[in-house]
């Protein structure tokens, strides 16, 4: 491993890979793992399902961020559970990083449509952690129940090929597009995120409107009235 990845080894002031709690968190879900390649796989899996995915977001700051936060909350949305897989592979000595990507979602709720004004999603998150000599993506967002309630394919990850989303669902109707990558970071750009926020979504210029709200819970509304 060169230098180059000691800064995806570091702690940072989001991806918090020194903390206790995340250590802890890291330590409890790994278990008996013996390579980086099991811990990674671990690891994924513990924050993909024990963290509920909720894309509701009313802020973009460090606090708002802090893996500790997403741990403590047991939710978050993509960035935010990216960000603690990130530290929680950093806490076992395995180089993560934060890599970003805009995104055509064709699933969602009618809240969030209306909410977004698009099917748009710009600065989606996912963890790209380096196993066995290359960089492999992870995305850790959507938990499987949520999966099972939108009808989607769960992400599954065996650290050696990429995990990203998957173009159509289970019914063969589309799911994500990936229009453009945007890089891999030691920390949040958060500054930048947040000036792409304020110029293409009408929620985040008009900060009276709700901007809280509880995904699963609209999904299961939605599909068992289907």
């Amino acid at each position: 491993m060169s230098d180059e990845h000691l800064a995806y080894l570091a702690p940072g002031p989001t991806v918090e890979s020194g903390h206790p709690d995340i250590v802890a968190f890291a330590t409890a879900a790994a278990g008996d793992a013996a390579t980086p390649k099991q811990t990674a796989i671990a690891l994924y899996y513990a924050v993909r399902d024990d963290i509920r995915y909720n894309p509701y977001i009313s802020a973009i700051e460090v606090e708002a961020f802090r893996a500790t936060k997403t741990l403590a909350d047991k939710e978050g949305y993509c960035v935010a559970k990216a960000i603690l897989l990130a530290a929680a592979c950093r806490a076992l000595g395995v180089p993560a990083r934060l890599g970003f990507a805009d995104v055509r979602n064709h699933l969602s709720t009618e809240k969030m449509r209306q909410r977004m004004k698009t099917d748009l999603f710009y600065w989606h998150g996912y963890t790209s952690i380096y196993l066995d000599g290359k960089w492999v993506k992870a995305t850790p967002a959507f938990n499987i129940g949520l999966c099972e309630k939108f009808g989607l394919k769960p992400l599954e990850f065996d650290g050696e090929e990429d995990s990203i989303y998957h173009t159509i669902d289970v019914s063969g109707s589309r799911h994500m597009e990936y229009l453009n990558y945007r890089g891999e970071f030691a920390e949040p750009p958060l500054a930048e995120i947040y000036a792409t926020f304020m110029r293409e979504y009408p929620h985040w210029r008009d900060r009276s409107a709700a901007s809280i709200g509880d995904f699963e819970a609209e999904v299961e509304a939605e599909t068992s009235t289907a």
